[in-house]
């Protein structure tokens, strides 16, 4: 069911296997055993969900191997430790890949969180109060540092969202 072409019958030539973000993206949501009585969250429906694949995967396009894939469930999983999901949610919300969240970059977040129902100005007016609470050195930006700083405080509570949608699901 999800691409055999993709599978290679002889794994000594090819260890890994790497599954395009499309089928990724697009997977129902997996059951474990339920004698377990454990469900791996789903992606499906999370605004963030190409942008977790991307994070996750090693060539940085969603396109993840075995590993990725694994790695991305562990983060996800409710028994991962928050400091770990605090940084993977700064890795997600770090759109531009330069290691801080911007503005631009908060607006992005935002954007997805409320799936765009906020006006420019609501939008404008929530980036900047994000920033004035936790941006810690004050160069208008906010460092892994200020946002892990500020995961105790309500400006990471409220948009560590795609880390808690997920596990939700």
């Amino acid at each position: 069911d999800l691409a055999p072409q993709l599978v290679p019958l002889d794994y000594t030539s090819h260890p890994d296997v790497k599954l395009p973000y499309e089928l990724i993206g697009s997977m129902p949501e997996l059951k474990v055993d339920p004698l377990v009585h454990t469900c791996v969250p789903s992606v499906q429906d999370n605004p963030f969900r190409q942008r977790i694949a991307e994070v996750f995967s090693e060539d940085g396009e969603g396109n993840m191997t075995l590993d990725d894939f694994l790695d991305m469930f562990s983060v996800l999983s409710e028994m991962a430790p928050r400091d770990l999901k605090a940084y993977y949610a700064f890795k997600i919300y770090d759109f531009n890949n330069d290691d801080f969240i911007c503005k631009a970059d908060l607006e992005k977040t935002l954007n997805k969180l409320t799936r765009n129902e906020l006006t420019e100005d609501e939008v404008r007016m929530v980036c900047e109060k994000a920033i004035d609470e936790a941006d810690l050195d004050n160069d208008g930006r906010l460092s892994l540092e200020d946002f892990h700083m500020g995961s105790t405080d309500s400006v990471v509570s409220s948009v560590s969202q795609p880390i808690k949608t997920v596990n939700k699901r």
